[in-house]
């Protein structure tokens, strides 16, 4: 039986030479371009360690957690190396302040563009979309922490994994529809698979849903109050596991029952 890291080194080849990127050009996704490599972007991407997980946790508080070129990169190579490890049976991803993940920085975006880097804005998006691959194809369970803004790209590096954990303070949109743009980073993706229509609404208004919102439509697979997440980062500490089942319950100790309010789309968009 192979390994765990041959078969994820396996699999990413296959891939890459099925799409064509194998080479410079996939390479060049997970190079800082020079925009976003200042010194303080090391600590823009904090790891944890716990008994038998690692997590990632976004650390851009003042822009909301919005996601860079260098972020990017970061967290392939962290990713990467985690689901070679035998020692690590799960990764977690969180963020710091008052949001999970606001997406993209596309104030930094535009200022690449504007200055004629468009090698720069490319690498952006490659080492983006790299990580939003790898998430979607990992090998080991992913818990993701949505407390707080999740959106856009926010989405994109949390939805493709195994486990989304919605809370009181949850806020999801598209909001890159709003600016002429497509609904990108998986949410062509996972917006295509809600039930009835409502997927086809969110990608085109953009229209803002709360926690409890994405657990009715599965975005989110659990909800907890977001002064109980103490209590499950503590909890889930004390794993030592690689079994999807275990950290499910383990989730499920601390959740909570809850229900779209009437005035939800929802209950208009979901038939």
């Amino acid at each position: 039986m192979p390994s765990l890291a041959a078969a994820a080194a396996a699999r990413r080849a296959g891939e890459a030479l099925r799409r064509g990127v194998m080479g410079g050009r996939y390479l060049s996704s997970l190079r800082p371009s020079p925009a976003t490599a200042a010194a303080p972007d090391s600590d823009e991407v904090l790891v944890e360690g716990k008994a038998s997980a690692r997590a990632s946790v976004l650390n851009r508080p003042g822009h909301l957690n919005a996601l860079t070129t260098t972020m990017g990169a970061r967290l392939n190579k962290f990713y990467e190396s985690w689901e070679d490890s035998p020692d690590i049976g799960f990764v977690m991803m969180k963020g710091s302040g008052r949001a999970f993940c606001a997406g993209g920085d596309v104030v930094g975006l535009r200022q690449l563009i504007n200055e004629g880097k468009l090698d720069e804005s490319k690498d952006f998006f490659r080492t983006l979309y790299s990580f939003i691959y790898v998430l979607g194809t990992y090998l080991k369970p992913h818990v993701a922490i949505l407390d707080g803004v999740t959106m856009g790209g926010g989405g994109g590096v949390s939805i493709p994994g195994t486990f989304r954990v919605a809370t009181d303070r949850t806020v999801f949109a598209t909001p890159e529809v709003h600016i002429g743009f497509h609904p990108d980073a998986a949410a062509s993706f996972y917006l295509s698979h809600l039930t009835g229509h409502v997927g086809e609404y969110l990608a085109l208004t953009g229209e803002k849903l709360n926690g409890v919102d994405m657990l009715a439509l599965g975005l989110a697979t659990h909800y907890s109050i977001s002064e109980h997440l103490d209590l499950v980062d503590e909890r889930l500490a004390k794993l030592v596991t690689d079994d999807p089942s275990v950290i499910d319950s383990s989730l499920a100790q601390y959740g909570d029952l809850v229900y779209p309010d009437k005035t939800s789309i929802v209950h208009s968009w979901r038939s």
